[in-house]
């Protein structure tokens, strides 16, 4: 059966580009199913994209072709995948509000197929807080988003703004339609977030983490067939569909979370940045600052990773995560053999792009007997499928 791909056309410059999207989706043996706002149009007649797609492109919400379906809810059935490519700062504003007044916007809110934007915009426009965060609903939605390049733009500008090349859109199609399972079957546990170590009440020791790494590993995980639970501290991020959701709180809460479902794990990548240090006696009140300065005692927090890698069994796959922020290469290797450990992901935390809370990452991942692959920054999704690629092969190779 031919899959389905819709293809949503906002009205910007670039627009000229998704033609060439549409007819190279129609040569890897697609259905292509456009759609466009009107404002594309104007920047491209719809009859070039019908005869490249030999299908009826549809604009207009109110013209209903068949009286036994509505066009928006039927196309939006019918979908393997959509892809709205060029995506403009408005139409981008209203896919991350909920607003649907034109056939690509309403139909996006019908697909319950995996979603694709490509933004395509000035460069300013692009980099605006507004927009930055329209997009940060639409990834943390799940929403896959392929980011613009750099370079010349039509407006005269140089900087990031113009829409990813066709064949770039295209290896992504192709990779979310046929996305091995290769996992299927297998268990994977992964741990995410910081975690919190209480002072008194109100104040706490913890740290930066985000969380995003281990989300994405879970939710990449989910996608190529596992089981997967995610035992995750206090983040801001959204549940990942598909995966058993164990909260904690404390380190002492992340090690007995972990020791609850360890022993029926195939995998257990340990992504989480639990606290180092707790207080050695907690206070029952809030302490005031009249009271002045307290003395605080702290003691080490439990080893999560070291102390259940010690019954490891050699049918497991142990991932753990080492960020640093000085002689990083030398601490990861002295971590993957101190806590026996498959491997271990490091990176350098004061690299741009590479610290906590930012959605890319550059990272080595070494392994047993010397073992080592340098990863380029990339977006953490993708960084967890690399990994994950690293972790089949091992499992298939035990």
């Amino acid at each position: 059966m031919t899959e389905t791909v819709l293809l949503g056309v906002g009205g910007g410059i670039a627009a000229y580009k998704a033609a060439a999207l549409c007819s190279l989706l129609t040569k890897r043996g697609y259905g292509v199913q456009v759609l466009m706002t009107e404002h594309a149009t104007r920047f491209i007649q719809p009859l070039t994209f019908q005869s490249l797609s030999k299908r009826p492109v549809v604009v207009d919400t109110f013209a209903e072709p068949r009286p036994d379906e509505i066009a928006h809810i039927a196309m939006a059935d019918r979908a393997s995948l959509f892809v709205i490519a060029p995506a403009t700062a408005n139409l981008i504003g209203k896919l991350a509000n909920g607003i649907a007044d034109d056939m690509v916007s309403t139909t996006a809110l019908a697909v319950t197929s995996p979603v694709v934007v490509a933004p395509a915009m000035n460069v300013h426009m692009f980099e605006h807080p507004a927009v930055q965060a329209n997009l940060e609903v639409l990834r943390q939605r799940g929403v896959i988003l392929v980011d613009p390049g750099s370079g010349p733009l039509a407006c005269g500008y140089t900087g990031k703004g113009r829409l990813a090349e066709p064949e770039d859109i295209v290896a992504v199609v192709d990779a979310v339609l046929h996305r091995d399972r290769d996992l299927a079957g297998r268990s994977v546990v992964v741990t995410a977030g910081p975690t919190i170590e209480d002072i008194d009440p109100v104040r706490f020791l913890s740290n930066r983490s985000s969380g995003k790494m281990g989300y994405a590993i879970a939710q990449a995980a989910v996608a190529r067939g596992a089981r997967v639970t995610l035992i995750t501290g206090p983040t801001s991020l959204p549940p990942v569909a598909g995966a058993t959701m164990v909260p904690v709180r404390s380190t002492e809460d992340l090690l007995h979370a972990v020791q609850q479902v360890i022993e029926a794990a195939d995998v257990f990548i340990s992504a989480a940045a639990p606290a180092d240090f707790r207080p050695v006696e907690r206070l029952g009140h809030k302490w005031k600052k009249s009271s002045g300065i307290p003395a605080l005692a702290l003691e080490p927090t439990p080893d999560v990773l070291a102390m259940v890698a010690e019954h490891k069994r050699r049918n497991q796959v142990f991932v753990g995560f080492a960020a640093e922020t000085q002689d990083a290469l030398a601490y990861g290797e002295d971590k993957l053999r101190r806590k026996n450990l498959n491997y271990v992901v490091v990176n350098n935390v004061l690299e741009q792009g590479a610290g906590f809370g930012v959605d890319t990452n550059r990272v080595t991942v070494l392994g047993e007997g010397g073992w080592r692959t340098d990863f380029p920054l990339l977006p953490k999704a993708e960084v967890a499928e690399r990994l994950l690629d690293i972790v089949r092969d091992a499992l298939q190779s035990l």
